[in-house]
């Protein structure tokens, strides 16, 4: 009866530790989160520019965000959010053997929806330049530019980065580095998603 309980508590013991180890799991390598972290700070620097720029000269940020597509803008929101999800699933899938062989597919559906923002980013350009705005139309239109442009280059970085992991995602039986890895490429899609839920309010709705 004693070592019945004694193995009981054994047992619980290893599960709390296992549920310790899950909680303190970091996805990805080390070296992945210097980079996002950088890579934040640099947009957070270009925001807080942004936001004393406008806070200088308000009628003439708030007239020329007139000139925006909202509707595009949130359609972006919505495709990125989706593209995320997908890449989320795949990441989940990769890591339980029974699931594996749907990570490759939701990687590959995260790559084509990602690429409608650059789709819809390019439509959104053409439209402006053909009105005539261009970066140097005015202070508010050279932040706009700059931002979207500088986040756009993010996207198309992230769409090699998750081509590059549906490779990956193939192997019947990936070692932990490969887990790593993909965990690491999925974390800077979803720092690129991050980014414009910041962005978009930012630029095209907050007056």
């Amino acid at each position: 009866m004693t070592g019945a309980i004694g193995l009981a508590r054994a047992a619980d013991d290893a599960d709390r530790n296992a549920s310790h180890d899950r909680q303190r799991h970091v996805p990805g390598e080390p070296g992945i989160w210097v980079l996002l972290f950088g890579d934040m700070l640099v947009f957070t620097v270009l925001f807080t520019v942004y936001l004393h720029q406008r806070g200088a000269r308000p009628e003439l940020f708030a007239e020329s965000q007139g000139a925006l597509n909202r509707a595009l803008g949130a359609t972006n929101t919505l495709v990125l959010l989706t593209s995320s999800i997908l890449v989320v699933f795949a990441t989940r899938a990769l890591r339980r053997p029974e699931l594996r062989y749907l990570a490759r597919r939701l990687t590959l559906g995260g790559v084509l929806v990602g690429a409608c923002f650059v789709g819809i980013k390019a439509y959104e350009y053409h439209e402006k330049v053909a009105a005539g705005i261009t970066p140097s139309t005015n202070e508010f239109f050279m932040y706009y530019f700059v931002l979207t442009g500088l986040h756009l280059a993010h996207v198309i970085i992230g769409l090699i980065v998750l081509t590059v992991l549906s490779t990956l995602a193939r192997k019947p039986e990936p070692t932990t580095t490969h887990i790593a890895f993909f965990e690491g490429g999925a974390c800077f899609w979803h720092m690129v998603d991050l980014l414009w839920i910041v962005i978009f309010p930012l630029i095209f709705l907050v007056r």
